[in-house]
């Protein structure tokens, strides 16, 4: 707890904005949401032919997982709050349209009688006995859809609007608890003061309907005057997974170094690069082996002031594993130095955008270098268990040795992959959940050792960092790197190819198109 309280002090300032932009995207959402399905549940009781099918199709918004929803709106609305508003307000609909519909249906049919009897039109009858005796159920819908937004708009985060999602991705991304509970706890906070708040209201709607209203209509166009009033100079958009903001090889060193001042959109990793085919932003901050560089043909820009350090591929492997299977370390070294950059971004781009499996990409590559994989022989338990973070290439090198072990030992295998960022990974390991996993030299230097200390270690020299982190690993940790498999897989500045060669091809040249001249 004490990292936390540390960290929230010294991220007063930003998450104070962020808890803004969090409530700021609920209120406008909501209120759009109410100005669309109160009407609508309203129209929805008095055409109960349509009711079923609207509700229905109402309902099935809800089913769409919210991060596909996301990708579904980028290409039509770009990034930002626009698509997180759209898709926040879609899942606000239904308990609102539901509730409105099933608070009218609740009347007493008595009492539209005696309103009837009176003399009263349908819209005065809706009016002036409906509407006032279904208020509390459609309240409580309002109440529900408040706090269903608070909590998806977390997710807000991927697409660039910002909120407190942004401390949770970034949290998750590095295994940080004291980050994603600077985002957790206030946004839960916002869901019971939220929910609070409109409790006290629903006790006197009679007197705060009115004045609820009007607060959220004004919040709905403060948020839209905001959009329109922006500043329309152009800034270069760079967008980049949240780790990368806080790792300490990240974006404050590399915006020191080439001094860049840039708009940094915080994005998913497959959302970033499909902002950038669709010219949304100027370029993001990858990895030089994604897959996404072939399938877009977009541009690596040059290195030239050698920020991003070495970050070689290789195995991580328990020395407790080795003791009990030393033939392990020689089988895993058949691989070494066989895979290229462009070997292994061609892979990921199979994996990830042709939708072949791992298992074929990797069997596929171990044939074409004269490997013939024996037949699977997964486990569970098993001799070796061999884990994986979470995208493709990490998928398809956890195949490779696995089907090495299958080739050459009589061991059994079991697959542990997708087990989230670098730390989870690096902590299951340690503890012997898992015996071996693919990592990277820069990634063990920064984000595991913290950087090189006073070790006499040059972060550009990708020898001198393999040498550090192998024998820091082992001293510390009891872990082993085995031999390199022949690709960098390193931070990377990518644009597009028509970018690169209207502003340059280097990084400095990118920041500042003058400097190439």
């Amino acid at each position: 707890m004490n990292a936390l309280f540390a960290y929230l002090h010294a991220q007063g300032g930003e998450l104070l904005a962020r808890t803004y932009e969090h409530l700021s995207l609920t209120m406008v959402a909501l209120g759009v949401a109410l100005a669309i399905g109160l009407p609508l549940g309203l129209w929805l009781t008095r055409t109960p032919r349509v009711s079923g099918f609207v509700l229905g199709a109402v309902s099935v918004l809800q089913t769409i997982p919210s991060l596909a929803l996301l990708g579904i709106l980028i290409p039509f609305t770009g990034i930002g709050r626009l698509p997180a508003t759209i898709a926040l307000l879609l899942y606000a609909l239904l308990p609102i349209v539901r509730n409105t519909v099933v608070g009218i249906a609740g009347v007493d049919p008595a009492v539209r009688e005696a309103a009837v009897g009176m003399g009263m039109k349908d819209t005065q009858i809706l009016r002036r006995v409906e509407l006032p005796l279904a208020l509390p159920i459609i309240f409580a819908g309002v109440r529900t859809a408040t706090v269903v937004s608070v909590g998806v708009a977390t997710l807000a985060a991927l697409v660039g609007a910002g909120g407190l999602g942004v401390y949770i991705f970034r949290g998750i991304s590095l295994a940080d608890t004291s980050l994603v509970l600077a985002g957790a706890i206030p946004a839960a906070l916002l869901a019971l003061v939220l929910d609070a708040a409109l409790g006290a209201v629903e006790k006197r709607l009679d007197r705060l309907f009115r004045p609820a209203l009007v607060l959220m209509v004004a919040l709905v166009a403060l948020s839209a005057l905001r959009g329109l009033t922006g500043s329309t100079s152009h800034v270069l958009r760079i967008a980049m997974p949240g780790e990368f903001i806080e790792r300490k090889d990240g974006y404050p060193g590399l915006a020191s170094r080439y001094a860049l001042a840039a708009d940094v959109i915080e994005m998913d990793h497959g959302l970033m690069y499909q902002a950038l085919a669709e010219n949304r932003v100027d370029a993001v901050v990858g990895y030089s082996t994604d897959g996404e560089i072939a399938r877009f043909k977009l541009r690596v820009l040059d290195d030239d002031r050698k920020y991003f350090p070495p970050y070689w591929a290789a195995p991580l492997v328990r020395k407790k594993s080795l003791e009990r299977h030393p033939e392990l370390a020689s089988i895993f070294d058949k691989l070494s130095g066989r895979i290229d950059a462009a070997s292994m971004s061609s892979m990921n781009a199979r994996v990830e955008h042709d939708h072949e499996s791992p298992a074929a990409v990797a069997e596929s590559f171990l044939r074409g270098v004269g490997m013939t994989p024996a037949r699977h022989r997964r486990a569970d338990p098993a001799d070796v268990v061999i884990g994986s973070k979470i995208f493709g290439e990490q998928y398809v090198l956890a195949e490779m040795l696995a089907d090495l072990v299958e080739t050459y030992t009589p061991l059994t295998v079991k697959l542990a992959t997708g087990l989230g960022g670098t730390k989870i990974c690096f902590e299951a390991l340690r503890r012997g959940d898992i015996d071996v996993y693919p990592e990277y030299t820069g990634t063990g230097l920064f984000a595991i050792l913290g950087g090189p200390g006073n070790a006499p270690v040059v972060v550009g020299d990708a020898r001198s960092v393999y040498d550090h982190v192998k024998r820091e690993f082992d001293a510390r940790y009891g872990l082993e790197w085995l031999s390199p498999l022949g690709f960098e897989n390193k931070y990377a500045l990518i644009t597009r190819a028509d970018t690169a060669a209207r502003r340059g091809t280097t990084v400095s040249s990118f920041i500042d198109p003058s400097r190439a001249r």
